[in-house]
């Protein structure tokens, strides 16, 4: 397998598993402490409202619905997540894989909160780091653990990667 297609496949294992991790993580934490979970739907109203130009609201949940928008919604989430794999191998290599260590994964994890921070939060309404939202400080405490679990999430799906790279 040549090097780009090694990088595209690692891109897409690691980052759909470390998504699902992620995922799965949320759901613990809901059952567990009632922490609640990122409607999707809503970031796929949001992208569907781009290609009509709109790329900021005042509040996304009270823009008009677009069909399909939790399908794209958990679509792109997954895909963003590979996104972030996929510059977490551009940073630490391919061969980072064969052999991963936990802190690139973790500041990738981490770093990967820049998105909603500064992109998402903003565009839907909900300020810089949520800021606009009712309780900013606890909205940035669970993107920053959601995050975290992401970067988990990349360093453990590499760990199961590697086994196949070697």
């Amino acid at each position: 397998m040549n090097a780009l297609a090694l990088h595209l496949v690692l891109a897409a294992s690691i980052g759909i598993a470390a998504t699902a991790f992620m995922d799965l993580s949320a759901l613990a934490r809901r059952r567990l402490f009632g922490t609640p979970l990122a409607d999707y739907a809503l970031i796929g109203r949001w992208l569907a409202h781009m290609r009509h130009g709109r790329f900021h609201h005042a509040a996304i949940a009270h823009a008009a619905p677009v069909r399909g928008e939790r399908a794209l919604g958990w679509a792109a989430h997954y895909l963003i997540g590979v996104a972030f794999a996929g510059l977490l191998l551009g940073m630490a290599g391919t061969d980072w894989a064969r052999t991963p260590t936990v802190m690139p994964a973790i500041a990738v994890g981490l770093g990967s909160v820049a998105a909603p921070f500064l992109l998402m939060q903003p565009g839907m309404g909900a300020g810089i780091a949520a800021s606009r939202t009712p309780n900013p400080a606890a909205a940035r405490r669970r993107s920053l653990a959601t995050h975290a679990l992401f970067g988990v999430g990349l360093y453990l799906a590499a760990l199961a990667a590697s086994v196949l790279v070697r």
